[in-house]
């Protein structure tokens, strides 16, 4: 995937007009800066490649709900509150994170990990955040025209690929930096001055403790001195010097004092990752370990539940979590678990019920939303599944999530005809128009559909194809 994706992007970067594997046409990059337009299009068409093609992205609906609400709590208290962000996290131990062009903010597990506080997290959020919100990107193009594309190619390559192939981040490194990096280089300093300085302001307006960003890079630059001048990911995209750290603390002081305690699921999603990173019997043995150490106890005690769960250990499990759901005041991590060990038992009525009360009590939750409708079609409550999942579609039509739900529920009710219909939405958002066509066909002739389910595949078909048509010509004209 990151070999495809460097050669998309150098695509783009040499011939702007090209239309390459579906990226866009970005225009006269050398003219002005990257248009926001162009700039979202550019990071839908890199982030498809990291959802749907890339092993290590983790699709873990509550991780990823804990991680975008964090995110989203800081942009609302940022500079451009209204500006779309996506949030989402990479199955990788080393310490980085990324803003992608469009708003699109990643993070690695082994970052989580490393943050002591849900402050320090945040802190990093925030600074991404920033390099969205000011178009740091979006300037680095309008300064250098293509030969900043190829460095933007580059770098966001060098981000990915890193934590895959050693080789390949080293080449896109090294294409780029001929005459691009070093004239950029007090730029960038710049761009990381001014994301500190705004990620500082947003981190207070949020209500977070200030003190987590200075703090969290300082960790982060002792690391680099333990890895023998090898930094930390984090360090080597992000150029940390004693100048922005020290910059860092003066802004600090001069704000107000916040002691901010971490919410629950802070503790809860790194237990969670620190479970899923060991093998079972040694995860076991570390929870165990943590019991006479660790100040957060319940955090502790959901890692070792899980880790039990993990070894095969349903009992241990059960006895582990049951005292902390009836804590206040709860969390949708303890409850889509709870619902997981009934299932594992062979109970999936038993999971329904847990996640119908679980879903009164967070309401917002999506993630227990996806594990209801998963445990309505385990109890064989197939219709019940659907309704649910499309009543969800009708608020966010582009949720593949709801819409596979939608086609594994047709297809456990025998409705041919609506299965391939939702099935071709779930291509379409992977971005594979020739699949979804496929699926509208195979829907088209599959013979149980009405009059309004068939009038209804012709007219999506003919929008996709139509779709599907511009991009040929597209890729035409620009060949």
């Amino acid at each position: 995937m990151i070999r495809r994706l460097f050669i998309l992007l150098l695509c783009v970067a040499m011939v702007p007009r090209l239309n390459a594997a579906g990226l866009p046409d970005l225009g006269d990059v050398a003219a002005s800066e990257l248009s926001p337009l162009a700039e979202r299009r550019l990071g839908e068409s890199i982030m498809r490649e990291i959802r749907w093609r890339d092993s290590a992205y983790l699709d873990d609906p509550e991780v990823e709900e804990y991680v975008g609400g964090l995110g989203q709590r800081l942009v609302a208290s940022g500079p451009a509150p209204n500006q779309h962000f996506d949030f989402f996290v990479v199955r990788d131990g080393t310490l980085n994170a990324f803003a992608l062009p469009g708003g699109y903010i990643g993070v690695h597990t082994g970052l989580i990990l490393a943050a002591e506080s849900e402050s320090e997290l945040a802190s990093v959020f925030g600074h991404e955040i920033a390099h969205v919100t000011q178009r740091h990107i979006a300037q680095l193009v309008g300064k250098q025209g293509q030969a900043s594309m190829v460095m933007l190619a580059s770098m966001l390559v060098a981000v990915l690929a890193a934590r895959s192939n050693s080789q390949i981040s080293e080449a896109a490194v090294a294409a780029g930096q001929a005459g691009v990096i070093q004239s950029q280089l007090g730029y960038t300093r710049d761009f990381e001055r001014e994301a500190d300085r705004i990620g500082l302001q947003t981190l207070e307006s949020a209500g977070f403790d200030v003190r987590g960003m200075p703090g969290f890079f300082e960790r982060l630059q002792r690391a680099s001195r333990l890895y023998e001048n090898n930094a930390p990911s984090y360090l080597r995209t992000h150029p940390l010097t004693a100048e922005r750290i020290s910059d860092m603390g003066n802004r600090v002081g001069q704000m107000r004092y916040r002691q901010v305690p971490d919410s629950p699921d802070f503790g809860f999603v790194r237990a969670k990752l620190r479970a899923a990173a060991a093998a079972p019997l040694d995860a076991v043995r570390e929870f165990e370990a943590l019991s006479a150490k660790s100040p957060d106890a319940a955090a502790r005690n959901y890692g070792l539940a899980r880790a039990y769960f993990a070894a095969g250990r349903l009992d241990d499990a059960e006895k582990t979590l049951e005292p902390l759901r009836r804590e206040k005041p709860g969390s949708p991590f303890l409850e889509s678990f709870a619902a997981e060990l009934r299932v594992a038992r062979g109970d999936p009525p038993g999971a329904v019920e847990i996640l119908q009360a679980a879903t009164q009590r967070f309401p917002e939750s999506r993630s227990l939303r996806y594990a209801r409708i998963g445990a309505l079609l385990e109890a064989g409550r197939a219709q019940e599944a659907s309704t649910m999942a499309r009543a969800g579609t009708q608020d966010r039509s582009d949720d593949a999530r709801l819409w596979t739900y939608v086609a594994r529920s047709e297809a456990a009710l025998g409705h041919r005809t609506a299965q391939h219909r939702a099935q071709a939405e779930v291509y379409v958002l992977q971005g594979s128009l020739p699949a979804a066509i496929e699926q509208l066909e195979i829907a088209r002739r599959a013979g149980d559909g009405d009059f309004y389910q068939l009038s209804a595949v012709d007219a999506r078909m003919r929008e996709l194809k139509a779709e599907e048509r511009q991009r040929r010509e597209e890729k035409r004209n620009g060949g």
